[in-house]
């Protein structure tokens, strides 16, 4: 598979969709979803989930496509478990409150570099 991540970096950068919207909306043809549908299932997980800056929204984004895919709770959990040990030790955290630096006034990384990392390592997976 070519690497989309750049198109789902993009997506971000321009403001196009949250970070959950770009990495699932890239990747809604495998998931077997059509774009209006990958959009509207991610409405919620802006700003890491709900606005609360939990969990970043490119892995949760990367989340639904991998459970779409594979179809099997054990298994996407599993391979889930995987991408986000390899995000944190990529990014240094999985929380988008840290990545961002809200707290430490030190970004870790910027949402686009978010997106494409959590769509290249999602992409070994599928």
């Amino acid at each position: 598979m070519t690497s989309r991540s750049h198109i789902a970096a993009l997506k971000k950068q321009t403001g196009e969709c949250n970070c959950a919207q770009a990495v699932t909306s890239t990747y809604a043809d495998i998931a077997g979803i059509d774009h209006d549908t990958a959009m509207n299932a991610c409405n919620a997980f802006a700003a890491g989930m709900g606005n609360m800056e939990g969990t970043c929204g490119a892995l949760v984004g990367a989340g639904i496509v991998l459970g779409l895919v594979k179809r099997d709770k054990m298994r996407s959990m599993k391979l889930m478990r995987e991408i986000m040990t390899r995000f944190q030790l990529e990014a240094g955290a999985t929380q988008c409150r840290q990545l961002k630096g809200v707290d430490s006034g030190k970004p870790l990384l910027p949402c686009p570099q978010c997106v494409a990392t959590a769509c290249k390592l999602l992409e070994e997976y599928l």
